[in-house]
C-alpha cells in the first residue's frame, strides 16, 4: 500500500449534521485550517487510510455507528491522528470511554467556534513533525490564521486553496512536493477538482510572490512536483 499524503494543516471532520459540517468547515476555514467532511464511518476510514490529516473531528452518533469505532478502527491500524470527540452526551463514563477508545480530546455538544479551534490547534501541535509553527522559509512566512503570507514587511491575502498550497510548500524547504500532494492539501479528498485548477492557483502564488518581492518562486521539476525555490535558481 503507497504512503498516505501528509496534509499539515487540513483536517477530517466525521459529521452526518450536514448543517453543523458546514459551521464547522466555515468557522475553522476562518481560522486558517482546511477541513475534509466525511459523513459516515465507511467513508472516513477510506479517507483517514488514504490521506495523513493533522488532526480528526470525529461525531458520535453517526448513521452506520458510533464515531469511536473509527478510533479504535484507526489505532489498532497503528494511525495516531489526534482525534477530537464531538456529542451530545456529556456524562463521565462516556468521557472515559472516549479517551479509552484512544480519542485524545472531548468536547460536548453545543460548543462555541472558538474553543473547537483552539482545541484543534492543540492537537494540530502534538505530532513531532508538525510543532514548529513558524511556517517560515527563506524570509517569506505563511500566517495561516490571518490567510496571507509577508515577507520583510510586505504582506498579500491568500485565497483558501492558495493558503493551503504555501502551507505545504513552506512546509517542504524547497523539496518537491508532488502535483497530487498539493490539490489534496489545497481542495482535500471531498470537492472535485478541474484538471488545471493547480496550475491557475499556482499561477497567481507566482504573481504574489512577485508583488511582495519574495524571491521565491514556485518551480515545475520536470515529472516529479513543484518546488519553492529562489528565483534564478536551476529547476
Amino acid at each position: 500500500m503507497s504512503q498516505p499524503f501528509l496534509l499539515p494543516n487540513r483536517i477530517a471532520l466525521v459529521e452526518d449534521h450536514e448543517r453543523l459540517a458546514v459551521l464547522v468547515e466555515r468557522g475553522l476555514g476562518a481560522a486558517g485550517i482546511a477541513v475534509d467532511a466525511f459523513h459516515n464511518l465507511d467513508t472516513a476510514w477510506h479517507g483517514v487510510v488514504q490521506h495523513a490529516y493533522a488532526a480528526a473531528i470525529i461525531d458520535r452518533g453517526l448513521p452506520d455507528g458510533d464515531g469511536l469505532e473509527l478510533v479504535r478502527r484507526m489505532r489498532a491500524a497503528g494511525n495516531r491522528t489526534p482525534c477530537l470527540m464531538l456529542t451530545s452526551r456529556d456524562a463521565l463514563r462516556d468521557r472515559v470511554d472516549g479517551l479509552d477508545a484512544g480519542a485524545d480530546d472531548y468536547l460536548p455538544k453545543p460548543f462555541a467556534m472558538e474553543e473547537l479551534a483552539a482545541r484543534v490547534r492543540a492537537l494540530m501541535r502534538r505530532p513531532p513533525e508538525l510543532r514548529d509553527l513558524q511556517l517560515v522559509h527563506r524570509g517569506l512566512q505563511v500566517l495561516p490564521e490571518a490567510g496571507c503570507m509577508s515577507c520583510a514587511g510586505e504582506q498579500i491575502s491568500l485565497a483558501s486553496a492558495e493558503l493551503q498550497i504555501m502551507i505545504c510548500l513552506v512546509r517542504a524547504a524547497g523539496q518537491v512536493v508532488r502535483r497530487s500532494a498539493l490539490e489534496a492539501a489545497a481542495w482535500g479528498v471531498t470537492e472535485a477538482v478541474t484538471p488545471n485548477a493547480l496550475d491557475v492557483a499556482l499561477h497567481r502564488l507566482r504573481r504574489k510572490l512577485g508583488a511582495i518581492d519574495a524571491g521565491l518562486s514556485i518551480v515545475n521539476i520536470r515529472n516529479l512536483g513543484f518546488a519553492l525555490r529562489h528565483e534564478d535558481a536551476p529547476a
